[in-house]
């Protein structure tokens, strides 16, 4: 991609998952990464296997006193910001009628409010340098309606549309995007579902398959490039062709 090389990233989440595969895809694109995980052991395993990280920071997402000391480590590492990739987040299979106020408070306090939080304090280092890239993790599950998933399909849809009021607010100094993955094959989502589960799911998008990890990975590249210039304000779909025909509802 052009224009990625010698750029710095933050990637949140970044210690496993879709996180990881794009800290792995900006360091094969010349970038300086840092990555912020909540889990201290997630942030050294990640900083062994990778030595070419700039740095890691733990940190909770869902804190803003611990987000912005983590953004006052990372001041230290770079003078400047030019990417953010908000990607951190959780999700509790349950039926609506089960959903507890502790799980709707944690799925809200990190997947909403943490992605407030740490685009606040990027936005505005990127705002005082007139220049800079934040993409926020969206999903599909925010644009269509998903049984089993009341609390973070809308925190989902909050994202989105957080997304859409910093990118007009920001604008033209700064671009804000949003990726909204369909079902992807990460840790996360093989804890949730069984084999059966997977074949199920499997059997309704049109790909036949879940994305990988390295493919929405390559999603972000793209988007933080000088490739993607004149694109800010919307989500963007990478699901396979799932909910095309709307199949998400079934």
């Amino acid at each position: 991609m052009k224009g990625l090389k010698n750029k710095t990233v933050l990637i949140t989440g970044g210690a496993s998952g879709i996180g990881k595969a794009t800290a792995e895809r900006f360091l094969a694109e010349g970038a300086q990464v840092v990555v912020l995980d909540v889990s201290a052991e997630g942030c050294a395993a990640v900083q062994q296997e990778m030595p070419g990280l700039a740095g890691t920071i733990t940190a909770d997402v869902s804190n803003p006193d611990e987000v912005a000391r983590a953004f006052a480590e990372l001041d230290d590492y770079f003078d400047r910001l030019d990417v953010l990739i908000n990607n951190a987040g959780i999700s509790i299979r349950h039926n609506f009628l089960d959903i507890t106020i502790d799980e709707w408070l944690k799925v809200m306090s990190i997947n909403l409010n943490g992605v407030f939080f740490v685009a606040q304090q990027a936005a505005r280092r990127m705002a005082a340098r007139g220049s800079g890239i934040i993409i926020n993790m969206g999903s599909t599950n925010g644009l269509k309606g998903y049984p089993f998933y009341a609390d973070y399909n809308t925190s989902k849809a909050g994202v989105i549309e957080l997304t859409r009021s910093m990118a007009l607010e920001l604008a033209p100094a700064v671009r804000v995007v949003a990726v909204c993955p369909g079902y992807v094959l990460t840790p996360m989502q093989e804890a949730e579902y069984t084999p059966e589960m997977m074949d199920a799911v499997n059997s309704k998008i049109p790909l036949k398959r879940h994305a990988k990890t390295e493919e929405v990975a390559a999603l972000f590249a793209f988007l933080a490039s000088d490739e993607a210039p004149y694109l800010t304000g919307h989500p963007y779909i990478i699901d396979g062709g799932e909910i095309a025909g709307g199949l998400a509802s079934r």
